[in-house]
């Protein structure tokens, strides 16, 4: 990925040099934080917009569009109806994995990361909800998926916390940080877009890219919620 091309498609072009005097490529664009890019000197309105433009950039590398000869060779009969719920999205990052990816072995990193995966699937089991895809140091969970429950909403917020608490008690050898977002709302779960262990279902709606947003401007160590998942907790929260 260029760089420079992307903050042009945006009309972002003077932060350019900015960009590339601070060694920010496309590897290191998905660790931006608002506080980062305030750093460079992007404004306020531009510090939204880019990190809106990092989300959806990293939702479509989540989803991509399939090709037209994977849509030419689909079977038709075996495509599922696609199934609108109310579905709550869970979006966890672990900060700073690039700069413990140029500090460690990658031996021990496949170890950091095993251990930090192994926890989340062991937190997020427990409170019902479903990981849908991991992404390196990415999670993607669902709650409301395959199956449904009046809880999820509270459910995704109660694992959160409890990861957020998880992942902090590993015993590794760099101490671990994560972040969270969980958007609550309408979406359609459709097509398996993979196969095999990585089976998964494509959701389209806003708020994966809710969730996503929220994980973005998350603090390390919390868990950001939105509107909807706020309306869905129970007086005692």
């Amino acid at each position: 990925m260029d760089v420079a091309a992307w903050l042009r498609g945006l009309g972002l072009e003077q932060y350019e040099q900015a960009f590339r005097d601070n060694a920010i490529d496309a590897e290191v664009l998905p660790e931006l934080t608002d506080a980062d890019l305030e750093k460079l000197g992007v404004v306020l309105g531009h510090r939204k917009r880019l990190l809106k433009a990092i989300v959806e950039r990293g939702q479509s590398e989540i989803h991509p569009m399939p090709s037209r000869e994977e849509l030419k060779i689909r079977p038709r009969a075996a495509e599922p109806a696609a199934e609108r719920r109310l579905l709550t999205v869970m979006f966890i990052d672990l900060v700073g994995s690039t700069a413990l990816a140029s500090r460690l072995d990658p031996e021990d990193l496949r170890e950091i990361i095993g251990a930090y995966h192994g926890c989340v699937a062991e937190t997020i089991a427990r409170f019902g909800g479903f990981v849908a895809k991991y992404m390196g140091d990415g999670v993607l969970v669902y709650f409301g998926y395959p199956q449904a429950h009046e809880n999820d909403a509270e459910q995704a917020v109660r694992a959160g916390l409890a990861l957020v608490d998880a992942v902090s008690r590993l015993n590794q050898s760099e101490p671990l940080r994560i972040r969270i977002g969980i958007a609550t709302g309408q979406v359609v779960v459709g097509d398996l877009i993979t196969s095999g262990e990585g089976q998964e279902r494509g959701v389209v709606g806003e708020t994966p890219n809710l969730a996503a947003r929220l994980q973005a401007l998350a603090d390390p160590d919390s868990v950001v919620i939105g509107p909807q998942t706020r309306q869905s907790l129970s007086s005692d929260w």
